[in-house]
């Protein structure tokens, strides 16, 4: 699994942890900053992280900001991602098995780094679910 991980100045400590974590345990991944807690728009690195999953060949995006919303709106600008900003296990698990969600994103303000760990291995180990309803879904969400 190949993950791309961004964040804003908000979001950039709990970057750095995940960072750490992803080194400490091997984790294939590819940081596209910010590298400071000095401030920057959110909408710049969610559409790096959008980007490297649309065009790139990353399997999975995370995006971190104060709140894990401005993050996720400005994902969803990009074609073909489908970002949630997870909140608790079943959010996680959701994004992916109904809506075959591809970028996960944290709100810092909100969540420590053992509930985003928590967060992102329920999202990468849950299985998509398909189905006719989900699949008519998602193709709506993409032709918009």
């Amino acid at each position: 699994m190949k993950i791309v991980i961004g964040s804003d100045h908000r979001g950039y400590p709990l970057k750095e942890a995940l960072i750490k974590f992803f080194k400490e345990t091997s984790v294939d991944f590819k940081d596209v900053g910010t590298n400071s807690a000095d401030s920057v728009d959110y909408s710049d690195f969610a559409k790096l992280v959008g980007d490297a999953v649309v065009n790139s060949g990353y399997d999975v995006g995370i995006l971190i900001c104060g709140s894990g919303i401005g993050v996720s709106m400005a994902a969803n600008k990009v074609r073909g991602i489908r970002a949630v900003n997870a909140t608790d296990n079943n959010m996680a698990e959701m994004a992916r098995r109904h809506n075959n969600a591809n970028v996960i994103c944290f709100g810092s303000d909100f969540i420590d780094l053992d509930k985003a760990k928590r967060f992102l291995e329920i999202f990468i180990n849950t299985e998509f679910e398909g189905g006719e309803r989900h699949i008519r879904r998602i193709q709506k969400l993409e032709n918009n």
